[in-house]
């Protein structure tokens, strides 16, 4: 009898635990994850989770890397992060999350700033400002590739993003790697010269809407609910029209720039406003490459965890093959959902 008793809460307890029809996710301000604000505000999020009958709660999170440490906490169940971070935190924390929504790749929205110089080669023996081991490390890196330079060629300093414009003020800083509008602001600067730029690497540092695996197997709905309602988002924001202008301007006042800031941000942003486009970098045999080259930059900068012997320690899935261990998939680009808003069927 105390068997059965026990089977039956144990029953009733993972029943309570699966069956769910409320959720949350966070965002951080980005060109290309403002649209999430402007449909919770505008109740485009709300309408799509009542379709499927459950909430969306919305919840913006003012530090980025905040954003991504809660969710891996689990006190979120999806959350906007770049492919890298997806990697590094969630991932190589043992938390299985799923590449939702491809939303966009940076081209040009990430750069590497000198300050009276010309030429990247000049970066050579420069302190370098940027968030240490976050994606504009990365493009660091793949900058200083480009000229046969490495970062022994180099001194990085760790600046947190809230610094970094007041830190390029002072006389002593020459160099900084950041991301809009930090950057633009950045480039205002008269003796300031962009010498590198994530357009050189299109397609590499790619913003997602990341979920829970977990969370969405059991519930479908969810996932559902968010790429319809983000695809919506898209058909207003792609359009020329006031609606779509109207819808920009909101982005903008919430990003706390005006819409020719914005504006120019998103023309250095490869948005995908339909999901055939966001389906053909998902689907493309590059993104195993580039996540391949994303987890050995990780491990040779010691960020996929103390216990990982290697860059494939973290097996990462993409619809054209596994990179990395296939028993220790933390990471996978599921084309799922995206494919059902091609297809009408959301």
């Amino acid at each position: 009898m105390k068997h059965l008793l026990l089977a039956t809460l144990f029953i009733l307890f993972t029943s309570t635990a699966t069956a769910r029809d409320s959720f949350k996710i966070c965002w951080s301000i980005y060109v290309g994850w403002m649209p999430w604000a402007y449909g919770a505000e505008q109740g485009i999020v709300k309408k799509w989770a009542d379709k499927y009958d459950i909430e969306i709660d919305v919840v913006q999170i003012n530090d980025y890397v905040e954003s991504i440490n809660q969710y891996t906490a689990g006190a979120f169940d999806g959350c906007t992060m770049t492919n890298m971070d997806a990697l590094t935190i969630p991932a190589a924390g043992g938390v299985d999350s799923t590449a939702l929504i491809v939303g966009d790749f940076s081209n040009g929205n990430d750069g590497v700033v000198l300050k009276g110089k010309d030429s990247l080669a000049d970066i050579k023996g420069q302190t370098v400002n940027l968030v240490e081991l976050s994606v504009s490390h990365y493009l660091l890196a793949r900058a200083l590739d480009t000229v046969g330079l490495s970062e022994r060629d180099l001194q990085v300093v760790n600046t947190s993003d809230a610094d970094l414009v007041s830190v390029y003020g002072t006389s002593d800083v020459t160099s900084v790697v950041t991301w809009n509008p930090l950057l633009s602001e950045i480039l205002e600067n008269s003796d300031s010269k962009l010498v590198f730029d994530s357009s050189k690497i299109p397609g590499e540092i790619i913003d997602l809407l990341v979920v829970n695996t977990d969370v969405l197997a059991e519930n479908p709905n969810f996932g559902k609910a968010l790429v319809g309602a983000w695809y919506e988002i898209m058909a207003t924001m792609g359009a020329r029209n006031d609606a779509a202008t109207s819808a920009k301007t909101y982005m903008a006042d919430a990003s706390g720039t005006d819409l020719a800031g914005y504006e120019a941000q998103l023309a250095s942003t490869e948005m995908f406003y339909l999901p055939k486009q966001a389906l053909a970098l998902t689907n493309s045999p590059k993104l195993k490459t580039t996540m391949q080259q994303v987890a050995e930059f990780s491990f040779d900068h010691g960020i996929l965890g103390e216990g990982a012997p290697d860059a494939g320690f973290v097996g990462i899935e993409t619809p054209s093959g596994i990179y990395g261990d296939s028993s220790n998939i933390k990471l996978r680009f599921n084309p799922t959902f995206m494919q059902m808003a091609a297809d009408g069927k959301l």
